[in-house]
């Protein structure tokens, strides 16, 4: 069971340690492609809460929050591959934070083409999530290795 426990953690993580890895490669002056792709939808996280709350909101360079994802992404991935809940916490805040952000199916009509695309891939993070908080309870209830002394055998005679 430790093996393929293992293996599951590993290609559980890969989509993660991946993912921070690509957007690595392509970050560049501007950001990469992420950076272009979550500039628009920061924008408009940026106006609603502005609307909402008033002109306290710092304006965030999007750089950095792909910085920071690909940290979170990386990092997370890493530790989680070696049975940590922490691993696992980071994976899901990086989840909680980004996904409703970058899958904004919310922001179109169910007629368009980009809302069932984007509502898919909302899902699938969810899902995502719901096996990170699945690990982090059964890492609570697993039993921990309990070194017992042997009682010493009664002598017969």
């Amino acid at each position: 069971m430790g093996f393929v426990s293992f293996l599951g953690r590993v290609l559980f993580a890969s989509l993660f340690i991946l993912s921070a890895w690509q957007t690595f490669n392509d970050f560049g002056d501007d950001g990469g492609p992420a950076a272009r792709e979550l500039a628009p939808k920061v924008a408009s996280c940026h106006r609603f809460l502005t609307s909402k709350i008033g002109n306290g909101i710092p304006n965030i360079d999007v750089k950095h929050i792909v910085l920071a994802s690909i940290a979170i992404k990386g990092l997370g991935g890493i530790v989680f591959v070696f049975g940590s809940s922490t691993g696992a916490f980071l994976l899901m805040h990086y989840l909680l934070f980004t996904t409703p952000i970058v899958y904004d199916f919310y922001n179109y009509e169910i007629d368009e083409p980009e809302f069932h695309m984007l509502l898919a891939e909302f899902l699938q993070n969810l899902a995502l999530f719901g096996a990170l908080l699945f690990f982090v309870e059964m890492k609570k209830l697993s039993p921990r290795k309990v070194v017992r002394k042997k009682a010493p055998k009664a002598k017969t005679t």
